[in-house]
């Protein structure tokens, strides 16, 4: 893959998360991630982890969200600007309000602020203190939701080109925090304010919100009918855009106001749409379970074939290379050995000359059988490549590395492959070699020292152990 490649998957990652398309948009990362690492383009990097975790996020599977965070917040570090510092913070609240994390979403929010003060993005800063004014209204603190929300309009006025919708989402918040306060007056002239602003028409979840804010205004005031038909006007808008959780909670107000009104027909009939609406939301959250299963397992088969040989079925050698990788660096903190055996097949070529490359690719799979069949746990067996094979020892000795092998190259030498009624037997070359107390930190290194020791074997005469040490 070359750049251009990598930038056409990036807007395609992009594209599809637009479109709502979630679960194509998560494996459509995974693939992005990987040919990012391949070219090390840490920006490419970036746009798959951000991606994955909104997309997560959308689909409700918040722990994942939070692992692609994570990655996406150690690359950012290193290698990311303020800009995508930012898209971080504004991922990071999203899942601290849900979770209803409340300190965790207010620090994230004020490190937003400050670097879109520094930044002077006025519209983010907005934002930012809009979202704080938010978790104050959720935990009831009506004062400091007004002074954010105050600071949030200041913001949204500094913002060029002027924007009337920036600064009437914060309003919003004012207005209901001046209702949390007991602010009759102040509250109903901004709420008539924004719900008559011609620009709610283009805007329709922001009007909505307004409709059940002055439905919420209304009934504080006991006028249940005025409210009813409120909160019902809403209910039409967000019909139309079809949030069924905010539908949930429109359609509990006018339960509760017909309770209020004592108009028993007109509860009842609310009811049912209720019912109805529960079982929606209900199907729709079974569907959603049943796509985050099948998006874990659409990934957990990505991953399997991305790390897997296709000959053989075992590790290749980008999986050999990156779990060697962290068993070296665990290792060398905590003063273990790690040995690594190299081996392949006598004289394949000519096997391959003399009976084909198909039963030269029999071969290599009845190796391969043989000897993942005795794999232990703190084992791990790949291909390198044709008919080179990697098994890396965690924990273990390197005279231990060496019974090992040649319990392995006596299981090759006793196999007998059926070539057409004849039985072939193979026997193999095979080095050994540890990571010398630490000395050695990555699987290339490590690697290099036992192809040494096959090497020699080779040169010995075949068909032997070489231990490098």
């Amino acid at each position: 893959m070359t750049t251009v490649d990598l930038k056409t998957l990036q807007q395609e990652v992009s594209l599809l998360r637009a479109e709502g398309k979630y679960k194509e948009t998560i494996e459509a990362c995974y693939n992005l991630l990987n040919w990012a690492t391949e070219l090390n383009d840490y920006k490419a990097m970036l746009t798959a982890h951000i991606n994955s975790a909104a997309s997560f996020y959308c689909i409700g599977a918040i722990e994942e969200a939070f692992q692609s965070i994570e990655s996406y917040d150690e690359i950012c570090i290193k290698y990311g600007d303020e800009a995508d510092a930012l898209h971080l913070y504004n991922v990071l609240f999203l899942l601290y309000d849900y979770n209803k994390d409340y300190e965790k979403a207010k620090e994230t929010l004020s490190k937003s602020i400050e670097l879109g003060m520094k930044l002077e993005k006025f519209n983010i800063v907005s934002n930012g203190y809009s979202n704080l004014s938010h978790v104050c209204l959720a935990e009831g603190n009506y004062l400091d939701a007004l002074a954010m929300a105050s600071k949030g309009l200041e913001m949204a006025k500094l913002h060029e080109p002027q924007s009337r919708i920036l600064e009437l989402r914060v309003t919003l918040n004012i207005a209901q925090a001046y209702i949390g306060l007991g602010n009759q007056g102040t509250s109903k002239q901004l709420i008539d304010e924004i719900v008559h602003d011609p620009i709610l028409d283009s805007f329709i979840r922001e009007k909505s919100q307004a409709f059940i804010l002055q439905g919420n205004w209304l009934s504080k005031q006991k006028l249940y009918k005025e409210a009813f038909e409120s909160y019902s006007y809403a209910k039409e808008l967000v019909e139309s855009y079809n949030d069924v959780y905010l539908l949930k909670v429109i359609q509990e107000e006018r339960s509760n106001i017909c309770e209020k009104m004592q108009d028993i027909q007109l509860g009842y009939k609310v009811q049912k749409e209720y019912i109805s609406l529960l079982n929606e939301i209900n199907e729709r959250e079974l569907a959603l379970t049943a796509l985050k299963l099948d998006v874990t397992h659409n990934l957990s088969l990505i991953e399997k074939k991305a790390n897997t040989d296709y000959l053989t079925g075992l590790y290749n050698r980008n999986h050999l290379e990156t779990v060697t990788n962290d068993w070296l660096r665990q290792a060398y903190e905590n003063d273990e050995s790690i040995v690594c055996i190299v081996f392949d097949i006598d004289n394949f070529k000519s096997i391959n000359d003399k009976y084909g490359h198909l039963f030269g690719d029999e071969v290599i799979k009845e190796v391969a059988r043989t000897c993942s069949s005795k794999i232990d746990d703190n084992e791990m067996i790949g291909r390198y490549g044709g008919d080179e094979f990697v098994i890396v020892l965690k924990n273990t000795t390197l005279d231990k590395g060496k019974n090992r092998a040649e319990k392995l190259e006596k299981m090759i030498r006793n196999l007998q492959i059926d070539r057409d009624g004849s039985m072939i037997s193979i026997t193999s070359s095979i080095g050994v070699t540890s990571n010398s107390n630490g000395s050695i930190l990555t699987f290339n290194e490590l690697f290099h020292e036992a192809d040494v020791g096959l090497y020699r074997a080779k040169k010995k005469g075949k068909n032997q152990i070489y231990v490098t040490s």
